[in-house]
């Protein structure tokens, strides 16, 4: 199943997950409105009072029943929602997780940031806060709405007893969740079954008040308070009820998930022993994977493993069997997990890049692989990714793990290479940026400077991991110093404006309210965007007016229909290209397939792609919501057709 494929199925378990509530609320409706009338029949009953079946149905009271009861679960699922909109921060926070500072000493933690850094710089999104919960048992999740706002959050016992190996087996399989759209499910799973789940409470704090006022007034309307307390037990057990199938809607969604998640870290790190001896670990050691904070219970859809006690009714458990999710990995699996390699404590030292990448910049730029590979990395992305961070010096990636150094890298990529234009870029950061930014461009100009062209991307998204850690203030400034960089110049190239896309996207969901797009499902109130769209890649990476022309039409081929005239040359700036990729990210995951397929064959007209156009189409991609893995070196340009 390719990413497009799974986006649209997250979008339909989405629709049935609101069909379920739905359903759920108006089972609630019916049966608080018998609680309510059955206590009144009985109360009639007893005080002398003739059965009239008539009676059962009352329009005003079931109106008054259905009115306040679609408040109260509604506002109980709003709730939660609200308390979770700021992402997978949020969640991680409820659950009692710190976030692991980038300048951590602790072995087990740099351990756990380099695997995820690597992670996300092979498959192409934003290199995500990682979050540590004391915890002893051995558990992971992935949170967030989007890629944007993920976190990666991992037990203390994760990071001290799992091996490199099997920390990236269990990473993959919670980017594999960020990749296909899982997290936003999960979050809205959380505040559906709170809203179900506060009918329940409403009945618990009825008793609780009751036997307040019992203990005040002892005699006194016995019979009302009696019915009032039946009234509560009632709520409760159709507050419960509808607990109950809500954990299996969750359990059923889950579990197959899972499986799902787990082949794909398998594809991706090419390694299935590591996700294999993470799970037979799990299995061996005494605290499994059990998380016991309060919370658990809530969020026990997101994790890894199943954080729960063992469920005596395996319908409710939201994973499958350890031993079952193992044997489709390892068919040779004998069951036993008390073995050595499950009671021992992983080594905290950092393993060294095992992979050399090819000396040619020569990049692959095939349609039909490109839209493959969206949301799909392998364990050759995995490898490019741990040889770029290690070809970084160690004095970069000690810059870009402090606030005042990443900003420090930012800006020394965007330096202009003439001297003049350069003088005036450092006098008006020496003016706002501060002496301690400056100190640390005195040292990433020259590191920069001598990384390969491919390294300055995945350096700049290490820094903008730790960027997200700035106060308001701090991010305000930041951007104003970036945006001043780029306009020193008075015009904007191709790695300015990818650089400037990139950061953008990863910070200003975090300190900015940033509207939702329009949905779209049909290509020609999308016509007009991507004509803007396909006009600036053309002007960017052709040389000349007729270069431009063709680049044009090859990429309007692929989107079908007669070839419009290409956007004027005097109105293809930034902020037409940044306006056409916000429309454009409201289209479906099936039109989004279209519009990178035409992209690609705009960039790859000519054959001959640049970096800078490669990072570039990658840039569309992310914009887009379709991560696009780094292109390998040493592959050859192909025809842009066969997909």
């Amino acid at each position: 199943m390719d990413f497009f494929h799974y986006q649209d199925a997250a979008r339909k378990r989405t629709s049935m997950l609101v069909a379920c509530y739905i359903l759920a609320v108006i089972l609630i409706i019916l049966a608080v409105y018998l609680a309510f009338i059955g206590v009144f029949i009985g109360l009639k009953l007893k005080t002398g009072g003739d059965l009239d079946i008539r009676s059962l149905w009352q329009p005003l009271v079931f109106v008054w029943v259905a009115g306040i009861t679609v408040a109260i679960v509604l506002v109980g699922s709003l709730y939660k929602i609200i308390e979770l909109g700021k992402g997978g921060e949020a969640v991680a926070a409820m659950l009692g997780g710190r976030p692991i500072d980038p300048e951590t000493a602790d072995l087990h933690e740099r351990k756990i940031l380099n695997v995820v850094e690597e992670m996300a710089i092979a498959s192409g999104t934003p290199v995500p806060r990682v979050f540590l919960l004391e915890e002893d048992g051995i558990n992971a999740f992935a949170a967030g709405f989007l890629s944007t706002d993920a976190v990666v959050a991992v037990t203390r016992g994760c990071v001290a007893r799992l091996g490199r190996d099997e920390l990236q087996g269990v990473v993959a399989h919670e980017f594999s969740h960020i990749l296909n759209g899982d997290m936003r499910l999960n979050i809205r799973l959380i505040g559906i079954l709170n809203g179900i789940l506060i009918i329940a409470m409403i009945g618990y704090w009825l008793l609780r008040s009751l036997g307040r006022s019992r203990s005040s007034s002892r005699g006194k309307g016995g019979g009302a308070m009696a019915a009032v307390g039946l009234f509560a037990l009632l709520l409760m057990a159709i507050g419960y009820i509808g607990v109950f199938f809500g954990k299996l809607i969750k359990s059923a969604v889950s579990r197959q998930r899972e499986f799902l998640a787990d082949a794909s870290a398998v594809q991706f790190t090419r390694n299935p022993a590591g996700i294999v001896n993470a799970l037979k670990k799990i299995g061996g050691f005494v605290a499994g994977s059990r998380i016991s904070h309060s919370h658990a219970e809530e969020a026990s859809h997101f994790f890894f493993a199943d954080g729960l006690a063992a469920s005596w009714f395996s319908l409710m458990a939201t994973h499958p069997p350890l031993d079952e999710r193992i044997r489709r990995l390892d068919p040779q699996f004998d069951g036993d997990f008390d073995s050595p390699a499950a009671r021992t404590q992983a080594e905290p030292e950092m393993a060294a890049a095992r992979f050399a990448s090819g000396d040619g910049p020569a990049i692959a730029l095939n349609a039909g692989e490109v839209i493959a590979s969206v949301g799909a990395p392998t364990a050759a992305h995995l490898a490019y990714a741990a040889s770029l961070m290690a070809s970084l010096p160690a004095p970069c990636h000690e810059l870009v793990r402090e606030p005042a150094g990443a900003r420090a890298v930012i800006f020394a990529l965007l330096l202009g290479p003439d001297e003049t234009i350069r003088r005036g870029q450092l006098d008006g950061l020496n003016q706002s940026a501060g002496r301690d930014v400056l100190e640390r461009m005195a040292i990433a100009v020259p590191l920069l400077a001598a990384i390969k062209p491919e390294a300055r991307l995945p350096a700049a998204e290490l820094a903008v991991a730790t960027l997200k850690h700035l106060s308001a203030e701090g991010y305000a400034r930041f951007v104003e110093n970036m945006n001043q960089l780029i306009a020193a110049d008075k015009q904007m190239d191709l790695f300015e404006y990818t650089l400037r896309r990139m950061v953008l996207r990863r910070l200003a969901p975090l300190f900015e309210k940033v509207k939702p797009p329009v949905e779209y499902h049909d290509m020609a109130p999308l016509r007009s965007a991507a004509v803007k769209l396909l006009s600036c890649l053309a002007y960017w990476g052709a040389e000349g007016l007729a270069a431009a022309q063709k680049a044009f039409s090859a990429g309007m081929g692929e989107l079908g229909g007669s070839v419009p005239q290409m956007f004027p040359m005097d109105r293809y700036g930034v902020q037409a290209l940044d306006e056409a990729l916000a429309q454009l990210n409201g289209a479906s995951p099936a039109l989004k397939r279209t519009i990178l397929a035409a992209c690609t064959a705009c960039i790859g007209s000519d054959g001959k792609v640049t970096i800078e156009e490669a990072e570039l189409l990658r840039a569309v991609g992310d914009a887009l919501g379709c991560p696009i893995p780094p292109f390998l070196p040493g592959e050859k340009i192909a025809d842009a057709k066969n997909y």
